[in-house]
């Protein structure tokens, strides 16, 4: 009987996982990763231990908790803050799920003797022809989670399991009311989990540890001033709403120019992209490409948007360029562009420059 660790969060999906492994009979072991807890003692919904203990025991399996508070501030919010300091709108939780969840409960399932380590996320780990491991999109696209899952290394993806990619959120739910597990119906987690209310900025203000870029200027495309904007860290690329400014036109950020603590306002039409670059590429399905090699992809600038037709080229420096068949919209530094090809399958991906 093979031993499985399982990330435990607190919620649904990660009770269904332990509950569906098993079944399957694996040996099935709990762990959560306590990350992050708010001056005022609340928990990360990403680490939520009172729940996550309720749903182990009414399984009747063990359950750890390992505390990661430090390498959590050095690896994803420290990076988090910075990248807003310097004009860029980061995912946290692509970085995290590489540096940090993975690691830590790899580590953790070696100290047991677990030969897997198992997640709630909505996708298929497959092993491919070519020997190669990647993640494949959930048969149901609303909830599929592959884009979160694109930085994970060929060894972490060979020692996982994810049971919930071919089920419905329902179905998942309807599972845990049939197996009587405790958090059947607690609602999803929306935000980044160290930022619970959504405000990112106020997050940044009370826990940089640099100065915070203050006000600073509007401009247009042609460097004419406009107004006065109330610091970088409150913009990204793409905003509309919210801007503090009245130009009798709707106006959209176009850049942040943190050097200059400038934000560039344009028209919507100006903020529509038919090439973009990233860096610090990783690669899923297919071996790192050769500098001048091409391949056609499908792309996704973010978490919620729909793949396009493009062509992807290997540039020096681990870069990538995507030349997209119809321009996209607001392409924003700092959030990832996620490779996959016509079978769903995650061929890799890199960071917006």
């Amino acid at each position: 009987m093979s031993k499985v660790v399982v990330g435990m969060s607190g919620g649904v999906d990660s009770a269904v996982t332990a509950y569906l492994l098993q079944l399957a009979g694996y040996e099935v072991i709990g762990l959560t990763l306590r990350n992050w807890v708010a001056a005022d003692g609340q928990e990360s919904r990403c680490c939520e231990i009172d729940d996550a203990k309720w749903v182990c025991d009414a399984l009747g399996i063990p359950y750890y908790v390992r505390n990661c508070f430090s390498t959590f501030q050095e690896k994803v919010i420290d990076p988090f803050v910075d990248d807003y300091l310097h004009g860029r709108t980061p995912n946290p939780c692509v970085i995290c799920n590489r540096v940090l969840k993975w690691e830590e409960m790899l580590k953790f399932a070696s100290s047991m003797g677990a030969e897997y380590v198992a997640t709630g996320h909505y996708a298929f780990v497959e092993k491919l022809d070519n020997g190669r491991y990647s993640v494949k999109m959930a048969s149901h696209a609303q909830k599929d989670q592959t884009y979160m899952l694109y930085r994970l290394t060929q060894e972490q993806l060979a020692a996982t399991l994810m049971p919930l990619g071919k089920l419905s959120k329902d179905e998942v739910r309807s599972i845990a009311e049939k197996a009587k597990l405790p958090v059947a119906n607690k609602p999803d987690s929306q935000e980044i989990c160290f930022v619970t209310d959504g405000d990112y900025a106020n997050y940044i203000e009370e826990n940089a540890t640099t100065d915070i870029p203050g006000e600073g200027s509007f401009v247009d495309e042609e460097g004419k001033v406009l107004g006065t904007h109330k610091g970088i860290i409150h913009y990204t690329v793409g905003q509309r709403k919210g801007l503090g400014i009245a130009l009798g036109a709707p106006a959209y950020v176009k850049r942040i120019d943190a050097d200059k603590n400038e934000v560039i306002l344009a028209s919507e039409d100006a903020i529509y992209s038919e090439k973009i670059s990233c860096h610090d590429v990783n690669f899923l399905s297919i071996p790192p490409m050769e500098e001048g090699e091409k391949l056609p992809a499908f792309v996704k600038i973010r978490y919620h948007h729909k793949a396009q037709k493009a062509m992807l080229e290997a540039t020096n420096n681990n870069e990538i360029v995507i030349t997209f068949d119809e321009p996209v919209k607001a392409a924003t530094p700092g959030q990832s562009a996620v490779f996959y090809d016509e079978n769903d399958y995650v061929i890799g991906g890199g960071i917006i420059q």
